[in-house]
């Protein structure tokens, strides 16, 4: 943590930006051990979905029998069990699965803006579409996603519990770029950004995820966030050039792969 900042404070806004998280992006089952938020989706195999979240830093007790009890749960719906590790996970937790020889993979940074006029004001107005199954279809076909996760990440969006925008930027009839901009408040938080992949680097991931935050904005938002993997450095170039900046980071933890599997 950088000199002069306070923890305290720090805190407070992972805890809010966790719990939009988790009402943007809603778990089919949502089962609570202690502060741990364990999270588990049938239809959909996201890591977010299917996670153990911890959420308080001084709840490290028992930690053997609450993972076994998690793992469990786990295996019940056919889903590796993973950790997903913010800065509200205790440190024991972490130390615990390090003895263990859990893996560490997939560092992830939670980045926020401040979401003015100034940022949206010659950003092309675009009503969000209320067709999810053309959201749905572009988005597969733009990431080459797997059609049989249709119906999950159809269950998904249906849950989002605030007011959710589906956008897709199309060129000459063929969607080239998508978001999800979930309003939740004065917050407007960015899912499923994705551009083709012939298509990157030509504005139209800037020119969707602007008109997304525009409407959001007209509706009372005032400060913009998304998540994205530490690794897409294209991606967070972008966000950085629109005044996004790093609030925190996370990671998964997954046990030792058994040899003999």
């Amino acid at each position: 943590m950088s000199k002069g900042k306070r923890p305290g404070r720090d805190l407070a806004i992972v805890r809010r930006f966790e719990a939009a998280g988790f009402r943007a992006w809603p778990a089919t089952s949502v089962h609570y051990d202690g502060a741990w938020a364990v999270r588990l989706t049938g239809g959909h195999p996201a890591k977010r979905l299917n996670s153990v979240n911890p959420l308080d830093p001084f709840d490290d007790a028992n930690l053997t029998e609450r993972i076994a009890r998690a793992a469990r749960r786990f295996a019940a719906y056919g889903r590796p069990l993973t950790f997903r590790m913010s800065p509200l996970a205790a440190p024991a937790i972490a130390a615990h699965l390090d003895a263990a020889g859990w893996l560490r993979f997939d560092e992830s940074l939670v980045m926020r803006a401040r979401l003015s006029e100034a940022l949206v004001h010659e950003a092309m107005h675009q009503i969000p579409l209320k067709d999810m199954g053309r959201f749905i279809s572009a988005a597969i076909e733009i990431r080459s996603l797997d059609p049989a996760l249709r119906p999950g990440l159809s269950e998904v969006i249906n849950a989002i519990q605030p007011e959710a925008g589906l956008f897709v930027l199309q060129e000459g009839g063929t969607p080239v770029s998508t978001a999800i901009c979930v309003h939740d408040n004065d917050l407007a938080g960015l899912f499923e950004v994705a551009t083709e992949e012939s298509r990157r680097g030509q504005g139209y991931g800037r020119r969707t995820l602007l008109s997304a935050l525009k409407w959001a904005h007209a509706h009372g938002a005032r400060t913009a966030w998304l998540q994205v993997e530490a690794g897409n450095e294209s991606a967070i170039g972008l966000y950085r050039s629109m005044g996004f900046t790093e609030a925190y980071r996370y990671h998964y933890r997954q046990p030792p792969q058994d040899d003999d599997a």
